[in-house]
């Protein structure tokens, strides 16, 4: 049993509560507290009121001031886009080829160009733009449809084998393995006929019947030096870059099952100028043509 506390002259009344004999002052809250403490809750009360505060079904209060972050940066979204306007109306009406010679235009371009990059295709590209395993590094000079700035343009507005557009580049590759268009050996020959075109086979003494095969299924798109063919989106399988990797397994897998990337339409999401922006971005960042 907890021994009871000595109580003193002057001291106020307990809540009658005893922890091991230890009792509780019942104690006023001072005054400032309480008042601060009130007033708090009638600015709650009031800003609720005026501002954007309680969630309902699908959307929160308004409030009576008509306030709203969204509204305000809209407002800057549109503040910005006016006064870019004229140099935009002037980025649609040049010539893709001339806009490199227009210092004004080409600056302009660049700048803009690369916030649309950093904002829509990084995420598949890189923010350096380097690429990834099935995504194109744009630094280098191995373009599947074309590097110059007309084909980068083409390539951004339609995309590639989307369903989103008429005249999104298009070309699919067989899946000589899974269709059952070649042999297991005749894979696995003409594999190591395409390594030799840019380094070392697995096994050389299978190359030369690799060649026939490659000459009979695969020439009419990658040429028959690999060389590939840009109006095809076919590859260059000769120069040792590859988008998907040049090992055995991963080139045995390509020949297998083919492979099938797809880029979305940006004309529907980007005004031409953004769209011509991003060309030059990424035309001026060292590879194309």
């Amino acid at each position: 049993m907890s021994k009871k506390s000595k109580k003193f002259d002057g001291d106020p009344n307990t809540t009658g509560h005893s922890w091991d004999g230890i009792e509780e002052f019942d104690n006023p809250m001072p005054r400032w507290w309480l008042w601060t403490f009130y007033l708090c809750i009638i600015w709650g009360i009031g800003y609720t009121i005026a501002y954007p505060a309680w969630p309902m079904i699908n959307s929160a209060t308004a409030g009576v001031l008509g306030w709203s972050t969204r509204a305000n940066v809209a407002a800057d979204i549109a503040a910005v886009d006016e006064a870019n306007a004229p140099i935009n109306a002037k980025l649609e009406a040049a010539e893709l080829t001339a806009i490199s010679g227009n210092t004004e235009l080409n600056t302009y371009a660049a700048s803009a160009g690369s916030a649309v990059f950093k904002t829509w295709c990084a995420q598949c590209h890189g923010s350096g733009a380097a690429g990834a395993k099935g995504y194109p590094n744009l630094l280098d000079d191995s373009w599947l449809w074309g590097g110059d700035i007309e084909a980068i343009h083409g390539t951004i507005t339609h995309g590639i084998r989307n369903e989103e557009s008429d005249d999104a580049r298009y070309s699919e590759m067989p899946a000589f393995g899974r269709d059952e268009l070649l042999e297991k050996d005749e894979i696995d020959q003409v594999v190591n006929f395409v390594m030799s075109l840019s380094g070392d086979p697995m096994d050389a003494s299978k190359v030369d019947a690799g060649k026939v095969v490659f000459e009979d299924n695969c020439s009419s798109c990658h040429a028959e030096d690999g060389t590939g063919d840009q109006s095809q989106g076919a590859p260059n399988l000769a120069d040792a870059l590859w988008l998907y990797g040049g090992d055995y397994e991963t080139i045995s897998e390509t020949v297998n099952n083919s492979r099938y990337g797809v880029m979305p339409a940006w004309n529907t999401r980007l005004t031409e100028a953004e769209i011509r922006a991003v060309s030059v971005y990424v035309h001026q960042l060292g590879g194309g043509q």
